[in-house]
């Protein structure tokens, strides 16, 4: 059914009395909602009933102007659709998870004959053990550098079987005596698990036998006189010593836990994480919620859980919480299926975790209280200002702002950049660099015309290609179309773009930014009008915020590009010279005159040359070309010219 034609009472008499997710667009087909129901036919029906609701769903409600929905065979399948759908569309009317941060964790591959020990910010279900998170990057590395240093585990990922392989070359961490070579058979299989299985012990949290062996190996390094291998042991003493100074917060009680605490004040939101591992706190992080509105705590809360554990590898057995959420029994259903284990989501009134839970509500009030101010700022800055930008061209606010430019030298290695703002803020894993493929010398219109025709065909084939395959894979930034597109010119590029949307069949709203004589921006060019802007407003300074922003990535990108040119030497044009020999060749004569000039037998002096090498680089530099000229002078000079 034709969207222009969607008839909201007859679509709710046709939901089905199932399981599902519902999804919520307004007038221009953006997403504003994305929600669960057991039963998608009473769910969806009571947005459109009349009834005492908050102001937040009265303000969505207005502007739904039709709907869609995806029917499941389960209430946990519905979780997980419903999470996946709000990471890739990032409704504006559901409360968001603001901070995507992913942290690193610690990997022992167990299941390989000589584990190796690494850090990762991703989860595979390939029989591995993980350790963290470390909301501390440095004390991940700290942590697996010491390890290293007490067991000197191998670093490589050469696939290393008991006896190795002795004809092979040991790496340079063997020689520097932090590897025990496992590659080359000098350590037993048996003797590296063993390490492999203290270590684990270690990452559990006991170090108990760990400082008992290093005290027992300094003592014996004193008694034999060897008294710079003692000083190492003592150390690597004094850094686990370190470690352990890391607060006790769970007394005896020694299991892994997230203490996850709420503060909610003026239509902002604070929620707080400890980490805690083997008892102890390893890490704690806090993350700011957006659209909260009227939403309650518990609600927020709610939101918060499903979005955060949908993105992390390893779940603790045990969630505090400092409300009791309404989706707790189906919330611990899915994590237990997605965790391999059984997990419990706990709200406790008593005791030493209610303490853990008030001190995380105390934390995560502070942090609200502290940024209030700024907070508030950046909003002015940011949400603010795209609605003072609405307003000024008489438009809905829009969410998607994407900015083009193009840069070159009298033509020269032509180049665009595409940069996006979400919010009034930079999202910088969606920019897009461009090559001009098409247009020669300098034309900034047609240039400007083929980096919005690729750009656009390819959200179109993206949106299409995954319409007709009916999979749920995440689609690209390419498939993210913006709600308004802003040109660093006007009339002139307004129309160009126009002119793209109108062959391609899809309609962005298009402003173009004029300047005066002085290239000062003096109005915004919006619907064939000129609106005349105020310097001194929020908008105007965003505006100049993203004009900056494309200049500067496309002029980046430009000077690589003639980077890349300078550096090529002539040497990158003798066939069957590859890099290796070039450098040899630079290292050994240090000037491109001198290599000119050399004998045949000189060249083949050189580290990885032979004589067959030597004559081809003698023959380019000496040998005329195919029109019979000698081109010995002119190579030479072209060196010099591209170095330069």
């Amino acid at each position: 059914m034709s969207e222009d034609l969607f008839d909201i009472k007859e679509e709710l008499k046709k939901l089905p009395d199932k399981p599902g997710v519902y999804i919520m667009h307004d007038a221009s087909d953006a997403i504003i909602y994305v929600g669960k129901a057991v039963s998608l036919k009473n769910r969806v029906r009571q947005y459109f009933q009349k009834r005492l609701r908050s102001p937040k769903i009265e303000r969505m409600i207005s502007l739904i102007h039709h709907f869609e929905y995806i029917v499941v065979e389960s209430e946990v399948e519905a979780l997980v659709l419903e999470c996946n759908l709000i990471k890739e569309n990032r409704p504006k009317y559901n409360t968001m998870l603001m901070d995507d941060k992913t942290y690193p964790y610690i990997k022992v591959t167990v299941n390989e004959d000589f584990p190796r020990v690494y850090l990762t910010r991703h989860h595979v279900n390939d029989g591995g053990r993980y350790f963290g998170p470390y909301t501390s990057v440095e004390s991940a590395r700290n942590t697996l550098d010491l390890l290293r240093k007490i067991y000197k585990i191998r670093y490589c990922r050469k696939a290393v079987t008991d006896g190795g392989n002795p004809d092979d070359k040991a790496c340079l961490y063997y020689h520097m005596h932090q590897c025990e070579g496992p590659c080359i058979g000098k350590i037993a299989r048996d003797t590296y698990r063993t390490n492999i299985d203290k270590i684990l012990e270690f990452l559990d949290g006991n170090t108990r036998s760990i400082v008992k062996e290093l005290e027992n190996k300094m003592q014996e390094a004193s008694d034999a006189l060897e008294f710079e291998k003692a000083i190492e042991y003592r150390n690597i003493l004094s850094d686990i010593d370190k470690m352990n100074q890391v607060q006790r917060v769970s007394g005896r009680d020694e299991g892994n836990r997230d203490v996850i605490g709420v503060a909610a004040d003026n239509g902002s939101a604070v929620v707080q994480v400890f980490f805690i591992r083997s008892g102890r706190m390893v890490g704690r992080e806090h993350y700011y919620m957006s659209e909260p509105g009227d939403e309650t705590p518990a609600g927020i809360l709610n939101e918060f859980v499903k979005q955060f554990y949908a993105g992390v590898p390893v779940i603790p057995r045990e969630i505090l919480v400092s409300e009791e959420i309404t989706e707790t029994e189906l919330i611990e259903e899915w994590l237990s299926m997605k965790a391999g284990y059984k997990i419990g989501v706990k709200f406790p009134k008593r005791g030493t975790k209610e303490g853990l839970i008030r001190l995380a509500c105390d934390n995560a009030a502070r942090i609200l209280e502290k940024d209030a101010e700024r907070l508030a700022s950046e909003q002015k800055r940011s949400t603010g200002a795209v609605e003072e930008l609405a307003q000024l061209l008489g438009i809905d606010v829009p969410f998607r702002i994407e900015a083009y430019d193009i840069s070159h030298i009298s033509g020269f290695e032509t180049v665009g950049s595409m940069v996006v703002y979400e919010n009034g803020k930079p999202k910088r894993s969606d920019y897009r660099k461009f090559r001009i493929r098409t247009v020669k010398g300098p034309d900034d219109y047609a240039s400007l015309a083929e980096v919005l025709t690729r750009r656009f065909e390819h959200g179109k084939r993206e949106i299409e290609e995954k319409s007709a395959s009916g999979n749920n894979t995440e689609l690209s930034s390419f498939a993210k179309f913006p709600d308004l597109i802003m040109m660093d010119g006007g009339r002139g590029q307004v129309n160009i773009a126009l002119e793209v949307f109108e062959k391609l069949g899809i309609g962005p709203k298009v402003c173009g930014l004029v300047k005066d004589d002085s290239h000062r921006t003096r109005g915004i060019y919006f619907n064939n009008i000129e609106v005349p802007v105020d310097t001194g407003s929020e908008y105007f300074k965003l505006m100049t915020r993203i004009q900056d922003e494309v200049h500067r990535f496309a002029i980046e990108y430009h000077r690589s590009l003639r980077s890349k040119e300078q550096v090529h030497s002539v040497l990158d044009d003798i066939k069957g010279i590859g890099p290796a020999r070039r450098r040899a060749l630079m290292k050994h004569f240090t000037s491109l005159e001198d290599i000119r000039n050399a004998s045949v037998e000189e060249l083949a002096a050189c580290e990885n040359m032979n004589t067959a090498a030597a004559k081809t680089v003698y023959a380019f530099f000496h040998d005329t070309d195919s029109s019979g000229s000698t081109d010995n002078n002119d190579r030479a000079d072209g060196m010099k010219m591209n170095e330069e």
